[in-house]
């Protein structure tokens, strides 16, 4: 892919289309690892560049303490995290802005695809 935009706002909409057409094909009611990975199947035939599993690390007081894993980062600036959950609350909204401040990015997505539609399973976390 050419010149790839840094700015995160670029991509919510076509991470937001690519997650649609998953929760479309497949529904909801699997393990959050199968929407993982046809996400990446649909990203990736998208075009859409992105890192799965991408490594995070956690600091604390200046001193590395361990490592993170972030479910998928698109064009190194918007997090996605993937969740197959009754409910999305505090804890995983917690989850992803720490996600954002130990990785510096501004952006991240919570989508929980155990939704009878899934636009009322996305929320916006910003930094």
């Amino acid at each position: 892919m050419g010149n790839v935009s840094s700015d995160p706002n670029d991509w919510t909409g076509p991470a937001i289309e690519a997650c649609i057409e998953v929760h479309r094909h497949i529904g909801p009611g699997f393990p959050e690892n199968v929407y993982e990975e046809a996400v990446c199947i649909e990203l990736a035939e998208r075009g859409i560049p992105f890192e799965r599993q991408a490594p995070c690390a956690v600091s604390y007081k200046g001193h590395d303490v361990g490592m993170g894993k972030m479910g998928i980062v698109i064009a190194r600036c918007l997090v996605l995290e993937l969740k197959a959950a009754e409910s999305t609350g505090r804890l995983h909204f917690a989850q992803v802005m720490s996600y954002l401040r130990a990785s510096g990015h501004r952006l991240g997505l919570l989508i929980n695809f155990n939704v009878a539609m899934l636009k009322n399973g996305i929320r916006r976390i910003i930094l």
